[in-house]
């Protein structure tokens, strides 16, 4: 990595990266990584292009088209391995991840990149966006297959909670100004370990989140 950019200063790439993770599953604003990096903006897109192109992370675009709503359209950034991230955050053993602040963005990003395998692994071209309003609801994930759209809720806690499902009512309607898929199917994707369907959406096991896009 350090030939392919021609970083020159080790220390600063180094700290860039660790910058990332504890940025994951976060949307991407290019000025503040780069002041707190110390770097150029035009450095900051540039390094974040080789990490994508090199596939340590992931930029996953905000999804907008024709939404009347105002909807933030920064991409989010995610880490494709999980295990990467935590050594960057300085997390060594698995009870420190348990209570680390971080504990659900990198449960977020984990999912999003085990989601993005699937289809890649299928020959199929990942189409996959998130979606959130300025002021109002979101979804962390939205998968577009075979005229089918997956919205996708992430919550690395093991206890299902009513919050989990806040968001689809409204999202749906939202969607309806948009020239997405009409079918659409809702997940939420938690920490425990039993699924089931629930009325407005079906809750999946960490376990069996693979399955989704084969639903």
């Amino acid at each position: 990595m350090r030939q392919v950019i021609n970083v020159g200063e080790l220390r600063v790439f180094s700290e860039f990266l660790k910058l990332c993770a504890g940025r994951t599953a976060c949307e991407i604003n290019l000025s503040a990584l780069g002041n707190d990096a110390g770097i150029s903006h035009n450095t900051v897109r540039a390094w974040l292009s080789i990490l994508e192109t090199s596939y340590i992370i992931h930029r996953l675009p905000a999804r907008h088209g024709n939404i009347r709503k105002q909807v933030v359209k920064a991409p989010k950034l995610h880490f494709f391995d999980s295990g990467l991230v935590c050594y960057l955050l300085g997390i060594r053993e698995s009870e420190q991840l348990r209570h680390h602040p971080l504990r659900g963005a990198i449960f977020e990003s984990w999912v999003v990149s085990e989601l993005y395998k699937v289809q890649a692994n299928r020959g199929e071209r990942p189409q996959m966006f998130h979606y959130r309003e300025s002021r109002g609801p979101e979804i962390d994930v939205l998968v577009l297959q075979d005229g089918c759209l997956h919205a996708i809720e992430i919550k690395s806690g093991a206890t299902a909670s009513t919050d989990f499902f806040k968001h689809f009512q409204v999202i749906q309607s939202r969607l309806k100004d948009t020239r997405l898929p009409s079918d659409i199917r809702n997940h939420v994707v938690y920490g425990g370990e039993q699924s089931q369907q629930r009325s407005i959406a079906r809750l999946v096991s960490w376990r069996e989140m693979s399955g989704i896009l084969s639903i």
